[in-house]
């Protein structure tokens, strides 16, 4: 079974996506802050991460980012009710997040998470082939 960290500050976001995730048969941890969604990070592994960009006590990337710093190959799903998703799509970094607007219907959910991980993937065999060039 999949893990997936959800860290959202609006508890009944959190609620709703952990409840699909659940029903799709992926084991959850809810976080209700970036602080809390590191200490879960730091204390276990996560298959996905799926992390809200405006967070009361940090920015989702800020979050994102240090996360990668640690798993660099952990698929990212970044979720947002606002345009700062644009800046995901702007930035290398982030080019491999997925982005999910919200409000959002749960088979776009599951969606997200599977090109996400698909993303990750896409990532990971250009570094291998552009290793291989060289």
């Amino acid at each position: 079974m999949s893990r997936i960290l959800v860290i959202d500050d609006e508890r009944d976001v959190r609620a709703m996506i952990s409840i699909v995730l659940r029903v799709n048969h992926f084991e959850v941890v809810e976080a209700a802050s970036a602080a809390a969604g590191w200490k879960a990070f730091a204390e276990s592994l996560f298959d996905v991460a799926i992390v809200d960009i405006f967070l009361g006590d940090s920015n989702g990337f800020d979050v994102i980012a240090a996360m990668r710093e640690r798993a660099p190959g952990l698929p990212v799903v970044a979720v947002s009710g606002m345009t700062a998703l644009d800046r995901l799509s702007q930035s290398a970094e982030f080019s491999d997040v997925q982005r999910l607007q919200k409000p959002f219907r749960p088979n776009q959910l599951i969606a997200a998470i599977k090109a996400a991980r698909g993303l990750v993937r896409q990532a990971a065999n250009a570094a291998v082939a552009a290793d291989a060039g060289t």
